[in-house]
Order: C-alpha cells, then sequence, then structure tokens
C-alpha cells in the first residue's frame, strides 16, 4: 500500500477559497492562469514575428492595452508561483517521479496524447469563454456571479456527460 502524502481535500478547499477572497481583496479581480498563458504567447509573439504581432488585432489590442510589456501581468507570476509551488511541495512529499500513469487498458503514448489533446482544447474554450476554469468559474462564483455559477455547471456537466465515453482511458 502506498502512503503518499496528499493535503486533506476540504482544507485544500478553504485554502483555495482564502486565497480567492485574497486576490479580489489586493488585486480587485480574481485569479486565472489563461491570463498568463496569454501573456506568455504574446510574449513569444512579439520577439519571433514581430511584423505579425504589430498587424494582427489580437496582438495589436493587447500591446496597446498594456504598454509596460504582456511579462509585466501579475498573472504570469501568479502561475510561476503555482509552479514552483507545485515543484517544491512534490519535492517534500516524495514524489517527484517522471512516469506517465495510466490505465492498464491504455498505453503511455495514447494517455500523453489524450492529456495533449484535452489541454489545447480547454486552451482554446479558455479564450471563448473569456477566461479559464479558475478565472471565469471559480473567481466568478467566489463573487456570486451567475456567469461563473453557469461556467462551473457547465464544465461539470459536460465532463460528467462525457465521462462514459473517455472512462477506458483512466479506469
Amino acid at each position: 500500500m502506498r502512503s503518499e502524502k496528499h493535503l486533506n481535500p476540504y482544507l485544500g478547499g478553504v485554502l483555495l477559497g482564502l486565497v480567492l477572497i485574497a486576490a479580489n481583496f489586493i488585486s480587485g479581480r480574481g485569479l486565472g492562469a489563461s491570463g498568463a498563458l496569454k501573456s506568455v504567447v504574446i510574449s513569444v509573439t512579439n520577439t519571433v514575428a514581430p511584423a505579425h504581432a504589430e498587424n494582427a488585432k489580437f496582438y495589436k489590442e493587447y500591446n496597446e492595452g498594456h504598454p509596460e510589456g504582456p511579462m509585466s501581468s501579475w498573472l504570469v507570476f501568479q502561475v510561476a508561483g503555482v509552479l514552483v509551488g507545485a515543484f517544491i511541495s512534490g519535492a517534500l512529499a516524495g514524489r517527484l517521479k517522471l512516469k506517465v500513469e495510466h490505465s492498464p487498458k491504455i498505453t503511455s503514448r495514447r494517455r500523453l496524447i489524450f492529456a495533449l489533446a484535452g489541454g489545447i482544447l480547454f486552451g482554446i474554450g479558455s479564450q471563448f469563454g473569456r477566461g479559464c476554469t479558475s478565472g471565469s468559474a471559480l473567481s466568478g462564483m467566489a463573487v456570486l456571479s451567475l456567469g461563473g455559477i453557469i461556467t462551473m455547471m457547465a464544465i461539470f456537466g459536460t465532463g460528467y456527460a462525457l465521462a462514459y465515453f473517455f472512462r477506458k482511458n483512466w479506469i
């Protein structure tokens, strides 16, 4: 039997709620990871293809609205902190391993392909929805936004509805 250290999920939920409250109180807005990824993509595009960034409406509008540069967004530092914190947590708990966890019914390759496809679809969806799960749903629900509640219901409802078709990938 494995004896891995994990944070109590109820304590984790309370701590997440406190972080959301603190973010709203300190910055006047909630949390969100997709904004950080957007900043990184725009920064890379500005560096690699500056002519494209100057002419494409999406990049041009973002750059004009952020004269200090895309990487100065506090969301970039938030996500960097999440990554560093997760790494430290995994190291302290002895969970840092280079392996792919999956059902014995599928291969590691299939698991990685599904994870990549899911991540890409979720990233595209976050741009259509004007924010990721943490930004739209959690932060929206934290301020009792009807849109946040609907977003959370749509995320979990869709997950529940599609789980039957994809369950063999993890069970």
